[in-house]
Parts: structure tokens; sequence; C-alpha cells
């Protein structure tokens, strides 16, 4: 059932509740594909001061039920980066819901395709978006999967 809320870009106030979902989403979720160590080393990319820089360099958008940040992505040129959806909310369309965002905002920017440098825990969830896999990438022992979708015109 979807949650009720809202999406907006995300300012640098944002910044520790979005480290605090994408933490969250990382030992809980992505915890059943990946060793501890890969974890750990994921998260270091996403405290608050590095989720400040990000917030500088990407479309940064945050989910929010109530006044709660329940979830996060971004856009880096053609790159989808950083969708993490809090444990407690994922299964009720907030990742869509993003993913949607993410798409309009592509459109808008003029992209004729998005990019994504997927866990292995979230293939299943693009592909059902029409993403597919074109790569396996690898940094030490994560295995991520490049997908991609073509945009269609609106």
């Amino acid at each position: 059932m979807p949650l009720d809320c809202d999406i907006r870009h995300a300012g640098p106030d944002d910044a520790p509740a979005i480290s605090e979902v994408i933490l969250a989403a990382l030992r809980e979720t992505n915890a059943r594909d990946y060793a501890p160590e890969i974890i750990a080393r994921i998260g270091e990319n996403f405290t608050p001061p590095r989720v400040v820089e990000l917030i500088r360099t990407r479309k940064v958008l945050v989910v929010l039920a109530g006044q709660r940040v329940i979830g996060t992505a971004s856009l880096e040129g053609e790159w989808v980066r950083t969708v993490f959806v809090a444990p407690d909310a994922q299964g009720n369309g907030v990742g869509r819901r993003l993913m949607t965002e993410i798409e309009d905002l592509a459109r808008h920017a003029g992209l004729a395709i998005l990019r994504v440098p997927s866990t292995v825990t979230a293939e299943r969830f693009y592909g059902k978006l029409g993403f597919t896999a074109v790569r396996d990438s690898y940094h030490g022992d994560e295995r991520t999967i490049i997908m991609e979708r073509h945009l269609v015109s609106l």
C-alpha cells in the first residue's frame, strides 16, 4: 500500500537524515547480499558531511512522510545514484515514486538514457522499472551491475 509522502529537492540541512536512511538501508537490506566489510566501506561514503558534498554536486531528492525523511535518490548527469529507502518504508512504492521523479528530471535535462550502478540487492527493483543489465563492475569483491534504460520523450 503506497505511503502518503512528498518529494522535494534536498538541502544541506537534510544531510543527517539522508545519511541515517542510507546507513539503515545498507545495514538492514543490502547486508543480505554483501559482506559486513563491504557494507562498512560503502557506509563511509555517506556520513552527513559527505552527503552535504553530494547535495552540492548532484540533484538530490528526498521523500518525506510527514517531517521524516524516508528515502532519497540523486541524478548526476545520466547516472542515477544513491537510491535508498528506509527499511520500514520499503515495499510501499517509495522507490518507484523516487525513480519517476528522477526520470522527470532527466527528461527535462534532455537526457535520452539513464544509467544506474545497481547493487545486487536492487537489481530486481530496477529491472521492474525497465532497466536492463549491460555489464558487471567490481570494486574489489563488491559487485555492481551497470544497468540502463532508454527514456521515451513526453
